[in-house]
């Protein structure tokens, strides 16, 4: 479910970069492995217990707001204020996509479970 507002990010060492009127959208997995037993009737689907989310947001930065975020990304950890449950969330970049022409952008965050 995606939600247009305010998100806020910042790297480990830094101050929070604050964006608004962009849409961030939440996508938590569990993990499952599937054992199949030889001479068994069918399979099992077992609950590892963990899981994982993908946070993308999308929106547009000017170019001062694109060269912070990119200071982010090469420092290769960061933080991300989850607007959903308001707890602060370490982050990896996945993916980040800028264009230039209008500013939009793309941000694919893993969770990174401490």
């Amino acid at each position: 479910m995606a939600q247009a507002g305010t998100v806020f990010l910042r790297g480990a060492q830094g101050d929070w970069l604050q964006f608004t009127d962009c849409s961030i959208t939440i996508d938590i997995r569990r993990r499952l492995t599937r054992e199949v037993k030889r001479g068994g009737e069918g399979d099992d689907l077992v609950d590892e217990g963990s899981e994982s989310a993908v946070y993308t947001l999308t929106g547009h930065l000017n170019l001062t707001s694109y060269r912070e975020v990119m200071d982010i990304f090469r420092s290769g950890q960061a933080y991300l204020l989850d607007p959903f449950t308001e707890q602060e969330v370490k982050v990896a970049f996945g993916r980040l996509r800028y264009e230039g022409d209008d500013g939009a952008f793309v941000f694919e965050l893993l969770e990174d479970v401490v």
